[in-house]
């Protein structure tokens, strides 16, 4: 894999670079509820040396009913600022789970103008599987400033999503489970209709990465994008059940050099929910 500071890193980076003052490491490790894990309890318990935690659930709009929805701004750069990370940063980000709700964090901080950031391929599993130590000891946090300057063509709302829909002008990928996808298996979140966007199609995101979590390479990624029917030529819009996973899509379309993509932030958890959204199952 190469290495680059604007999207993936490998541990073997992280590890020559830890130290650079430059450098922040940014845990954003994120359960579902069903999991019964304490993201934040897991974090002091052992962590990266200098990570500081970014609490999803917390920096997000808490005005709205959907979970973790993008914060206001204002929010946003005072919770980044008070983890001491701030303009001239190179952000890492990473997780417990390997790949998983890191590239949200990455996609956030794209969204609010900060370019300088990447996700630890292959996160904590694979710093551990490589012999690097964890530690329990906290960082010590000097405020930084951060200028934000937000991408809204990073973000879709529920009217852009239906319009792209109807018109079928965008591929819009769905980041969840093939069986979800179809309408076979429930949603986790009670309420919710099953089914997909119509015009949508189905790229589970775990099938961008290799079995140790870590993601695919460029080449790779293309096939797979290739053989989901997905045509790269198109903007995309990414969705998943919440807007965690659908990151991880929107991470390894910027791998491949697409650059015209967005994300659904409110994803099946919004769509699903409201009845006079069209809904399709099956593989149609």
């Amino acid at each position: 894999m190469k290495d680059d500071p604007n999207t993936l890193v490998s541990t073997e980076w992280l590890k020559a670079n830890q130290q650079d003052p430059i450098v922040r490491i940014i845990d954003a490790s994120w359960h579902m509820p069903s999991d019964g894990r304490d993201a934040s309890n897991e974090f002091v318990n052992g962590h990266i040396l200098n990570a500081r935690f970014f609490d999803i659930d917390d920096i997000s709009d808490h005005r709205s009913t959907l979970p973790h929805m993008v914060p206001p701004v204002e929010k946003f750069m005072s919770r980044v600022r008070a983890l001491g990370v701030g303009d001239g940063h190179q952000i890492i980000v990473y997780d417990t789970k390997g790949l998983f709700s890191a590239a949200r964090v990455w996609w956030l901080f794209r969204l609010m103008g900060h370019n300088s950031v990447a996700v630890l391929d292959g996160g904590l599993p694979k710093w551990i599987a490589d012999g690097n130590p964890l530690s329990t000891t906290a960082p010590i946090i000097r405020d930084r400033h951060m200028t934000v300057k937000q991408q809204l063509q990073m973000v879709r709302d529920v009217t852009q999503v239906a319009h792209a829909s109807k018109l079928n002008d965008h591929e819009i990928i769905d980041a969840r489970s093939g069986t979800r996808f179809i309408g076979e298996a429930p949603e986790p979140r009670t309420g919710l209709r099953s089914g997909h966007i119509p015009n949508s199609k189905n790229l589970p995101f775990t099938k961008v990465l290799n079995t140790d979590h870590t993601m695919k390479t460029v080449p790779e990624l293309t096939k797979v994008f290739k053989n989901a029917g997905i045509d790269l030529n198109k903007p995309a819009i990414t969705t998943c059940g919440s807007g965690i996973t659908a990151a991880v899509l929107s991470l390894a379309l910027q791998r491949v050099g697409k650059t015209d993509h967005a994300l659904y932030d409110g994803s099946w958890t919004e769509w699903g929910q409201f009845p006079t959204l069209n809904i399709a199952t099956g593989d149609n």
